[in-house]
């Protein structure tokens, strides 16, 4: 959604702006062009793949940091780079990247078997199989319910338990294979693995989390005028985003109707029109964008 993002974040030449999900650059590249001698932008990504490919594609630019981190962790680096000033912009394009879905030694996809990881940040945390090695069935059913909205979480948990007593589940084949043989997946339109899979790597990265931390940081950082876009891929996310926007959007409920709202209690962010999904044309290019929705807000 390169055009609907560079529309609604509106990168000015002499802005200061923050993507904070490089993946492979696409967005990035592009505000780039947008900025001026004094611009400035501020990559960040957990990925240590995508850090080196930022470095290697646009360190050499005078106008460009890089930094390796968790989006959570927004507030801090932007001040440690840019400074308390207020930024102009800044960009969350959620879920995982094509180049990290493509890559079996991720672990994230189960269309190539490859090690059960599902970390974004490979160098940090646990993986879904040291995960599914000792987790509690009562937690492997809320997190598929939770956060794959899984119709069948408590058969595919006790498959799960009883499978790993007899061998370790160390790839995405297996996994995969396990939830197979318990869901009906005649009745599916998906593979019958999609939603535990996307479940288990949100819990993972501690996806939703972290989210509701970014959005309330970028919040803060934006300077007035600053445009915050927010690109998600599931319901999940989208309805955290949505809300969090509208709630910003809008003046505390408590002085609803009073002739006078004090500042702290005044709408804080502006709604730059609806949700954006990805024209015909992208879709044709990448069909991944189909569940793509973009939403933006100004700062006042």
């Amino acid at each position: 959604m390169l055009e609907e993002v560079l529309q609604a974040l509106a990168p000015r030449a002499q802005g200061r702006y923050v993507d904070a999900t490089y993946g492979r650059g696409g967005h990035a590249a592009a505000i780039l062009t947008r900025l001026g001698t004094t611009g400035r932008l501020l990559v960040i990504d957990q990925d240590p793949e995508a850090v080196s490919h930022a470095r290697a594609t646009l360190g050499h630019d005078p106008r460009v940091s890089v930094r390796q981190a968790n989006f959570g962790e927004l507030d801090r680096i932007v001040v440690e780079v840019l400074g308390s000033g207020g930024v102009d912009g800044v960009l969350l394009d959620l879920g995982v990247s094509s180049p990290q879905l493509d890559d079996a030694v991720r672990g994230f996809s189960f269309q190539a078997d490859g090690p059960l990881d599902m970390r974004m940040n490979p160098e940090a945390g646990q993986s879904a199989a040291q995960w599914l090695a000792h987790a509690p069935e009562r937690e492997i059913v809320r997190v598929l319910r939770e956060y794959g909205e899984e119709r069948h979480a408590r058969r595919i948990a006790r498959r799960i338990i009883a499978a790993r007593a007899e061998s370790a589940i160390t790839t995405t084949a297996q996994l995969a294979a396990i939830i197979s043989a318990c869901v009906p997946g005649h009745l599916e339109r998906k593979h019958p693995a999609t939603r535990s899979f996307q479940a288990i790597r949100i819990f993972i990265n501690r996806e939703l989390e972290v989210l509701t931390q970014a959005l309330a940081q970028a919040e803060q950082l934006l300077a007035q005028g600053g445009r915050l876009c927010v690109i998600s891929f599931h319901s999940l996310e989208d309805r955290i985003v949505k809300r969090y926007l509208r709630r910003a959007s809008l003046p505390d409920p408590v002085y609803a109707g009073l002739p006078d709202i004090p500042a702290h209690a005044r709408p804080r962010l502006r709604l730059l029109g609806r949700a954006v999904r990805a024209g015909e044309a992208e879709l044709a290019r990448n069909p991944r964008a189909r569940s793509a929705v973009l939403r933006a807000a100004e700062r006042l």
